[in-house]
């Protein structure tokens, strides 16, 4: 399959030019124009430089074309070279409740499919592997199991659109196929069932993100307990990169200072601008830019608001804030909540693209926005884990032991 393109500039029509030509005054007006090498580029000349072999009017409209680029298309060119990677989507949940589908094709029962991604120039995503509300305790290593079961199950079905990813290289070996990487988490840190063992197995079927939230040794008014310090340094050490929407602010203070490798909020705004629970303050911010980690605004109405420009308030905030380093993208999509307009499927990314460029920023803070910030912490957490487990062992440590 081809790789993500970008759609063709709309050329004007013959006529528009002609009509522009004959409304042009004949005599001069104003200061006389420069000449020589300095004089200013035009459409017609343009056309002459670059295009002697084409028809005077088809060369005319071509260069026309090129010069008066709209942001939007700007937008789809800039992600050609520096797609999306989606830092949440929920669809093995919501294929979990579907008895057929076809991603490749289209499917219209979900806001996620292979055309969709492609239109909406996403180069990878991070697929949630959350539990049900109310699941029972007991229950949350199975879960997890079967959500893995289904994600594989769904990416062998679709080898021509998707491609499991372990990792930044394996990130862009997928998409230089022309694929778009699924990456596996976040998953919820009741999925341990308190045993390190448990993560090490998880991490070796493909596991990159937990969320430390939900459990007793890592949420509530005390932050990290002992073993939740345990568990961040086994997760560094294996390359399990820590997830903290959702996480009161003791506990983020705690994860960040400790981790020896940057974190994410998968699903964080600001919350000086939207009060939400998995917003994150002004304060918490600074010190995610301060720690190089990374919060990944969510495309959602109740976090970031109802339309296009509320998402584009908050990343201008973010960035400001934490820095162009340490903001990406999470749509959201098929995780049941509501969207803002404009961005109701994967495919109104360059939407979003393109009300930045009118915003002024330049074309190197998005590619971070888009695609390098999630590369630099994936490549981060390797690296990290390889020079860990030279001079550290595996941790057999038990939550008895350290939380009584």
């Amino acid at each position: 399959m081809a790789d993500l393109h970008d759609e063709p500039h709309t050329l004007p029509e013959v006529g528009e030019l002609d009509g522009e030509a004959q409304a042009a005054p004949s005599g001069p007006s104003g200061p006389p124009s420069p000449s020589g090498p300095y004089a200013p580029l035009t459409a017609e000349k343009a056309a002459e430089a670059v295009l002697p072999a084409l028809d005077v009017a088809e060369a005319v409209q071509a260069a026309q074309g090129a010069l008066e680029s709209t942001p939007l298309e700007r937008a789809r060119a800039l992600l050609a070279a520096h797609p999306v990677a989606d830092g949440y989507s929920g669809l093995p949940s919501a294929l979990r409740h579907l008895p057929c589908y076809d991603l490749q094709l289209g499917e219209s029962a979900v806001d996620t499919d292979v055309p969709r991604l492609r239109r909406g120039n996403v180069g990878a995503l991070l697929w949630s592997l959350h539990l049900p509300e109310g699941l029972a305790a007991h229950r949350a290593v199975g879960a997890t199991l079967e959500q893995l079961d289904l994600v594989r199950s769904v990416i062998a079905a679709h080898p021509e659109g998707l491609r499991l990813a372990r990792s930044a290289g394996q990130i862009i070996d997928a998409r230089n196929c022309g694929r778009v990487a699924v990456v596996l988490g976040p998953a919820a840190a009741a999925a341990l069932d308190d045993s390190l063992g448990v993560l090490r197995v998880l991490h070796s079927l493909g596991l990159r993100v937990l969320t430390l939230s939900g459990t007793s040794w890592a949420g509530g008014d005390a932050g990290l307990t002992r073993f939740g310090e345990e568990v961040v340094r086994e997760m560094n050490r294996i390359g399990v990169l820590a997830d903290l929407s959702g996480a009161g602010d003791l506990t983020v203070g705690r994860v960040l200072t400790l981790s020896k490798t940057p974190v994410l909020c998968t699903r964080s705004a600001a919350r000086a601008l939207r009060p939400h629970p998995a917003n994150l303050s002004d304060e918490l911010l600074a010190g995610l830019g301060e720690a190089r980690g990374l919060c990944l605004v969510p495309l959602t109405a109740e976090q970031t608001g109802p339309g296009l420009r509320d998402v584009a308030d908050h990343l201008d905030h973010v960035r400001a804030i934490a820095g162009p380093d340490c903001v990406g993208l999470s749509g959201l999509y098929d995780s049941g909540a509501a969207h803002p307009q404009g961005l109701a499927d994967a495919s109104g990314y360059p939407h979003l693209i393109a009300e930045l460029l009118r915003r002024g920023w330049p074309e190197t803070d998005i590619a971070l926005l888009t695609w390098g910030n999630v590369q630099r912490v994936l490549r981060t957490a390797d690296f990290t884990a390889r020079a860990t487990q030279d001079r550290r062992e595996p941790s057999t440590v038990r939550i008895a032991e350290l939380d009584g």
